[in-house]
């Protein structure tokens, strides 16, 4: 039945057009004699999407105009970044880039926080005005006023987060950086954290299963990052300095280096701290762990105009957190006679080369993506032990061409390999795992003057451990009129789990791990639509932005941490897994300088639980966003505040243990507010905040704290905040 589905909406988006024209210009600079040349390599792209081109060796550019967008940004080394109101029938348009560093005829327009893609995929953007409205010290903050996104404590201990997109776990969504795999395997836990808030440039949210030039992974949406990069950055050197009340500190360094004209190089440098030992609630466990991290990238970008472009970066992480019962020290040792503790290491070094080749005289091009990942993980949960070692690599190389000189048709084909070794001991227990991928890929795309566009592809790949995987997928987008385009998309998604890394959470417990079966790839598939209106108030362009996604598992890991509370239960799915997620989105502007996004996400979750179809456990229904930022002349002074509500979750069952130890059946509704002020200088701004300053807190988040080692203690039960109020500061420097 799933498969007449597919097909059907297949045979149906197949009938749809899109309809499109071109923005010609040629962009030229003044030589030493004072006479116009052509100037190559230029970045030319419509302001707050993604469409964009270079310009030729005679500096000439052709760009397809989208509904709605008329401010053209051009980028080029030397020469500041800056933004050309484009009048309707101005077309070509001439740009010269003068001596002073300006362009002529500049109107300078300030990015909002977030937007709506222009791509067929559903796609929110979060620009870089967006997370420097929160904290945002690494990814796992960067979502506070996203209602795609939910984000939580995965336990009380470790101070890990968890994702979830369309209510469910965020291992079902995959996690890029530029179009690369970045989150995975040994990552999962603390790897939204690695990714430091000052390293990004924007982040792309995408619901519903993504592109197969991507890969099979994403079943429920795609988060793709977006780090600076030295061609385009604006800061020589950035530094931001951070520090909250919990004396966590922070210190971010960015700079950038031409090397030539068509060269350049970036580092990037993070480093925290957290020393303190807080126990606010009492029940002595400390409420966030003593953490050190040292993160460093450098990035390199080159390229040569019209032939070929490409970036390498490699980067090398270090992180070690202590934590577990207050007094707890490294010096003893780990027995029941002592107190519960935690201690967890990770190393990860990543290299990752990106490049395309432009064939001349042509529309076509050749793209290569190769990556290697190394992870070292070490740890202790209480008398629980895990260490485990991952080597990866990644390799994707794929062809792109318009097949017609209308450029209507256009197709991607390619071959990609994943290669993933483990070696995990967990307890008494050892595991070695190779799982080796190796795929192909097509994808057709039908643009026919911007009123819709169809993209159908398929992938097949064979897996090691688990066969055969078909991945069929299709994306559609119609500009019904001028303001308002509607989207589909359906497809397939394929994971391989991997019980221990995946959930070390429940290693904060006194369940022990019981694997009932033989594990199987985890299937799925996914379909969405969603409705998008744009209008004008006070001469900003709002959103309203409506969506519904199904997500239907064909087998899934099941977690059951239900049927008793000394273990907890992985088998295969025997019955029903499925997610509505419906949301609502408003951003609008009632006067000029204020930005107010409101959103209204349900979702309904169930799976098959020991043969019981039930809610899945620890996920609400309800979540609401109301966001107010505003912005003083100038941008001197900017103000934001942020109230979260979160609905009502179903605890798991725990009626057999004693009543001093069962939890209700179902948490409280809650809400959360943030707040931040920022002050703007010339190359300065000051920043200060409140996260939760209602000091709304999860009463008794962790089970039996009173005896770790006994057969109660439960620390994995999380459902809201764990911390209470907690005001921070902070001191960015950007030197453009």
């Amino acid at each position: 039945m799933r498969e007449k589905i597919f097909l059907s909406i297949v045979f149906i988006l197949s009938y749809g057009y899109i309809c499109s024209q071109n923005l010609q210009g040629t962009v030229f600079e003044y030589n030493k004699s004072q006479q116009l040349e052509a100037l190559p390599g230029v970045n030319v792209y419509w302001l707050g999407t993604t469409t964009g081109v270079y310009t030729n060796e005679k500096g000439m550019f052709t760009l397809p105009v989208i509904e709605n967008k008329n401010l053209l940004v051009v980028r080029y080394i030397g020469y500041e970044s800056d933004t050309l109101v484009i009048e309707k029938g101005n077309n070509p348009v001439r740009i010269i880039l003068s001596n002073v560093k300006e362009l002529e005829g500049v109107t300078v327009t300030a990015l909002e926080g977030t937007y709506i893609s222009s791509r067929p995929i559903l796609t929110q953007v979060i620009t870089e005005e967006g997370l420097r409205r929160a904290a945002c010290c690494n990814l796992s903050e960067s979502f506070e006023g996203s209602a795609s996104v939910d984000i939580s404590y995965s336990d009380a201990i470790t101070g890990a987060k968890q994702i979830q997109m369309l209510g469910l776990a965020g291992v079902y969504s995959q996690l890029m950086m530029e179009n690369t795999p970045y989150i995975r395997g040994l990552s999962i836990p603390f790897g939204l954290m690695y990714v430091p808030g000052s390293w990004m440039e924007s982040i792309n949210i995408s619901k519903g299963t993504a592109s197969v030039i991507n890969g099979y992974e994403s079943i429920t949406g795609q988060i793709d990052i977006q780090y600076k990069k030295p061609e385009t950055s604006k800061e020589k050197l950035y530094l931001n300095v951070f520090l909250n009340t919990m004396l966590k500190t922070e210190l971010n360094a960015n700079t950038r280096i031409g090397i030539k004209e068509n060269a350049s190089t970036m580092f990037l440098f993070h480093f925290e701290n957290n020393p303190m030992r807080l126990d606010d609630n009492k029940d002595g466990f400390l409420d966030r762990p003593l953490s050190t991290q040292v993160n460093f990238m450098n990035r390199w970008d080159y390229r040569k105009p019209g032939k070929v472009e490409g970036r390498t970066m490699v980067s090398y992480l270090y992180d070690t957190r202590m934590g577990g019962q207050k007094h707890f020290s490294l010096k003893e040792n780990r027995d029941t006679n002592g107190n519960y503790g935690i201690g967890i290491n990770n190393h990860k070094f990543n290299l990752i080369s990106k490049n395309g080749i432009l064939l001349k005289g042509t529309d076509e091009s050749i793209g290569t993506i190769a990556s290697f990942t190394f992870h070292q993980y070490n740890s202790f949960y209480g008398l629980n032990k895990y260490d485990a070692q991952q080597i990866s690599g990644y390799a994707n190389a794929y062809y792109e061409n318009f097949i017609d000189k209308g450029k209507q048709h256009k197709i991607n084909a390619g071959l990609s390999y994943q290669v993933d070794m483990y070696d995990e001991r967990f307890n008494d227990s050892s595991f070695k795992q190779l799982e080796s991928v190796p795929g192909i890929f097509g994808q057709y795309s039908f643009i026919f003057k911007e009123k819709l566009i169809a993209i159908a592809g398929f992938r097949l790949d064979y897996n090691s451990l688990y066969g055969l995987f078909w991945t069929p997928r299709i994306h559609a987008k119609w500009a019904m009129t001028n303001t308002s385009s509607l989207r589909a998309t359906a497809g397939k998604g394929y994971r391989s789990p991997n019980i221990y890394i995946e959930n070390t959470a429940l290693m904060t417990s006194s369940r022990s791990f019981v694997i009932s079966e033989k594990i199987k790839a985890e299937e799925a598939w996914n379909m969405g639509i969603s409705f998008t209106q744009t209008f004008k108030m006070k001469t900003k362009e709002c959103s309203f932005i409506v969506d519904y996604f199904y997500t239907d598992f064909v087998n899934q890991v099941i977690v059951d941490i239900d049927r008793d509370i000394r273990h907890v239960y992985f088998y295969n799915l025997n019955g029903k897994s499925y997610s509505h997620s419906a949301q609502a989105e408003l951003i609008f502007y009632p006067v000029r300088s204020l930005e107010i996004t409101a959103a209204y996400r349900y979702n309904n979750i169930k799976e098959t639980i020991n043969g019981e179809l039930r809610d899945k456990p620890l996920a609400s229904q309800h979540k609401a966003i109301l966001n107010l930022s505003y912005a003083t002349r100038y941008e001197r002074w900017k103000f934001n505040i942020t109230a979260q509500l979160y609905g009502s979750q179903r605890l798991p069952d725990t009626y057999l243990n004693p009543e001093i130890y069962q939890l209700p059946k179902q948490s409280p509704t809650f809400m959360t507010f943030n707040a931040q002020i920022t002050k703007k200088f010339k190359y300065v701004e000051i920043y200060l905040g409140v996260e939760n300053f209602t000091n709304y807190k999860q009463n008794n988040p962790i089970v039996a704290a009173e005896n770790p080692f006994g057969e109660y203690f439960d620390a994995s039960m999380i459902w809201g905040p764990i911390s209470g109020a907690m005001g921070y500061g902070g001191i960015r420097l950007n030197l453009k």
